[in-house]
């Protein structure tokens, strides 16, 4: 199969999609519950595409570039969860194929062919957390096209166009998953080794990833929510906490890294032992090293649980892959392709555990739909279509039935709802929720009777709804 993907021939990419369609299509076709980063999202593109502004009318912490990619699928139809599976497999298919033509061209590798974009693929279908759209696979899509903006300085010099396009490329990865911005390190690296300016060039990268920021925040500062984006995206971004927010737990989160780690190492060990002829791919390769330092950074910050993290260790594994699967010398040249078939099956079967009685207790690794939010069959009692204000951090509810704007996220919402005995907060409260009332409430927190103490006109008309145990409804 390594022979194969040694050419560079349509027939070539025909197989890669072929092969990722068969690695993914049977368990999408089966079914998988909408997970909690595309719930999120959904919420969001139901706000923006109704003409809601984040940040503003909004309280999320998403970054302004996904919530807008989610408001422009919401226009296609209501809760488009289909296009968001559709959008995460042609995004990955996008970054592996971009990638690997990258790599051809710029001749970084003795051998060119399809298989950075195989290993790619393939090891990108290990965990159904890659299955669905998450800001951190949108933004790593600019990562990865940021990188053929930095490597021609190398053979034409610094281009001031470029070297800028290459900042700004990464700042919109950014403004998609606020830690990806720890990319720079990747393009001052590049700069330090390709540019004939070091200063200016990087200076001119650093100005470039600036400059969505200033774009976005003069736009939100028109639209007075400046003060709320610094907040709420800013400064609470790279905590790990958040950064972290609706990933797989821990327990299916770090094998799954583990293992794609221990392809990774058996890669850098071998590469490690490669000698390569051109200067140009010593840098190269110096470089693939600082972006998986880079990955690593931002996989720390995530805490390795955000939603896409895997996608991460994607382009430097595709990279000192090439060195793996290259044909050893003698009679072992059939050690790469056992290796590649037994990397298949352990994908295949990881994939698939779920499908087969008992493997996931043996492996002690649960699915990952185990971890999707459950729909509740008692809120199907609720009228549909009709908004639920959820004071508390269960948001099942959602599933079936649209948020109440501005509070989305109950983290944020605490600013307001965990400070009743201030002013301030009962104010913004009242402001916020006075002209659009919610059609329901959620009060997981036992917040209700206080509400109507201090707010009789907004919250004094709810009374609760029979059989369902605290869900209250406006009553007029």
């Amino acid at each position: 199969m390594l022979r194969f993907f040694k050419s560079s021939l349509p027939a070539q990419v025909l197989l890669l999609l072929g092969l990722v369609l068969a690695l993914r299509l049977p368990l999408l076709w089966l079914g998988l519950p909408v997970s909690a980063a595309e719930l999120r999202l959904l919420l969001l593109g139901e706000g923006v595409g109704a003409g809601a502004w984040p940040y503003r009318d909004l309280y999320d912490g998403t970054g302004p570039l996904a919530a807008a990619a989610a408001g422009l699928l919401q226009l296609a139809w209501g809760r488009p969860v289909l296009l968001y599976r559709v959008a995460a497999l042609a995004l990955l298919l996008v970054q592996a194929l971009r990638f690997n033509q990258v790599l051809n061209r710029a001749g970084v590798h003795p051998e060119r062919g399809y298989l950075a974009a195989l290993t790619y693929l393939v090891v990108g279908s290990v965990s159904a957390d890659l299955d669905g759209l998450s800001p951190l696979l949108m933004g790593h899509t600019f990562i990865v096209f940021s990188i053929s903006t930095l490597l021609p300085t190398s053979r034409e010099g610094y281009d001031n166009r470029r070297l800028f396009r290459a900042g700004f490329v990464i700042g919109l990865a950014a403004l998609c998953y606020l830690p990806l911005g720890l990319f720079v390190g990747v393009g001052l690296f590049a700069v330090l080794v390709f540019a004939a300016n070091a200063f200016r060039s990087s200076l001119l990268l650093v100005c470039g990833f600036l400059s969505p920021y200033a774009l976005i925040a003069t736009v939100f500062l028109y639209v007075g929510a400046l003060d709320n984006f610094a907040w709420m995206n800013l400064a609470r971004g790279l905590r790990p906490a958040v950064a972290a927010t609706d990933g797989l737990p821990p327990t299916v989160a770090w094998p799954l890294l583990a293992g794609v780690g221990v392809l990774l190492a058996l890669a850098l060990a071998r590469a490690a032992s490669t000698a390569l002829g051109l200067v140009f791919q010593v840098n190269f390769r110096q470089l693939m090293l600082v972006w998986l330092v880079v990955a690593a950074a931002v996989l720390v910050v995530g805490r390795g649980l955000a939603p896409g993290s895997l996608v991460l260790v994607l382009p430097p594994l595709a990279y000192f892959s090439l060195f793996l699967w290259q044909r050893l010398p003698g009679r072992a040249g059939w050690v790469p392709e056992l290796l590649f078939l037994v990397v298949l099956g352990l994908v295949v079967g990881l994939r698939y555990r779920v499908l087969v009685p008992g493997l996931p207790g043996l492996l002690r690794l649960p699915p990952e739909s185990a971890f999707a939010p459950q729909p509740n069959t008692t809120y199907h009692r609720l009228t549909a279509g009709r908004s639920v204000l959820v004071l508390g951090p269960d948001r099942r509810i959602y599933l079936d039935h649209p948020a109440a704007r501005p509070y989305l996220d109950w983290p944020l919402a605490q600013a307001d709802f965990g400070h009743l005995t201030e002013y301030a907060a009962v104010v913004r409260v009242a402001r916020s929720l006075g002209p659009r009332p919610p059609a329901y409430i959620l009060d997981q927190r036992g917040l209700l009777p206080r509400l109507r103490y201090l707010l009789p006109g907004v919250f004094g008309r709810y009374e609760p709804v029979p059989g369902v145990p605290g869900v209250y409804q406006a009553v007029k």
